[in-house]
């Protein structure tokens, strides 16, 4: 039964982004563009080049319009099935799994921040994901912004902390994670943090405690565009490495088609 089990995907693309304001006055954090592509189409790509078909896009109900406006119109008939559902009060990453629920099932999930940008192809190890946790890492230079992996010398991991003060290693938790359908037992398990939410730190010791998570190192770049500078950063290098010119075809095909379709639609108003 478990190599029956379906993947699904959650985006998570909520929040306020108060470090980008005025930006988010008027729209999402994960509807501005990151060079040619609006912030969401990124973690929408990871997702669709695993061969995850069935996405929950969890939205802030500000801007929750805009995001069904865009999205279901362009992946109609696509054969991508996007859900949303609107999160009126952030409650900290691991919420995102209480949340989704009912869409989770009985199914394994893979979970990806909003405003996450992966230059490497990480479709396959979620590919091969079948059971416990799956998370990434990546060799930074401010590891204390982020949750730190500590690897003993056999390169096994015996720790996780958020944003710590003297970081144990150099290796960041980057936005993206894979767990069984047992991460809305543990979510809802986890007691909230002194900032009264549940932590997805939290979740990662879960299963690491019961020696079921695995680790995967990317290489390439891994952009995380919440601030101004690391939105200009993240279009740049967008630009100079073609990250958005390989994109999955679905996702290509059905933007092309929409296009299209606005062009015949606006020339018949012309004439």
């Amino acid at each position: 039964m478990e190599n029956s089990k379906k993947t699904k995907g959650i985006i998570l693309a909520g929040g306020t982004a108060t470090r980008l304001f005025p930006l988010t006055a008027t729209t999402s954090k994960q509807l501005l563009p990151v060079y040619d592509r609006q912030m969401i189409f990124y973690p929408l790509n990871t997702l669709i080049k695993a061969g995850i078909e069935d996405i929950l896009i969890i939205i802030a109900p500000d801007h929750s319009g805009q995001f069904l406006n865009l999205l279901s119109s362009i992946f109609k008939k696509t054969g991508i099935n996007l859900e949303f559902v609107v999160q009126m009060i952030p409650r900290g990453l691991a919420d995102a799994f209480i949340v989704g629920e009912e869409f989770i099932g009985q199914d394994n999930v893979v979970m990806v921040l909003g405003d996450n940008i992966f230059e490497d192809d990480i479709s396959q190890a979620i590919k091969n994901f079948k059971k416990g946790g799956l998370i990434f890492t990546k060799k930074v230079l401010d590891p204390g912004r982020f949750g730190v992996v500590e690897f003993n010398k056999n390169g096994k991991v015996i720790s996780i902390e958020e944003k710590p003060s003297n970081p144990r290693s150099n290796y960041a938790v980057t936005g993206a994670y894979a767990y069984d359908s047992r991460v809305v037992k543990i979510a809802k398990s986890l007691k909230p943090s002194n900032r009264d939410e549940v932590e997805i730190v939290d979740v990662h010791n879960k299963y690491l405690e019961i020696e079921e998570l695995k680790v995967e190192k990317i290489k390439g770049a891994w952009l995380d565009a919440g601030t101004f500078d690391s939105l200009l950063k993240a279009g740049n290098i967008v630009k100079e490495k073609g990250i958005s010119r390989n994109f999955d075809p679905r996702i290509e095909a059905a933007v092309k088609k929409f296009n299209q379709n606005l062009r015949e639609l606006a020339k018949k108003k012309l004439l």
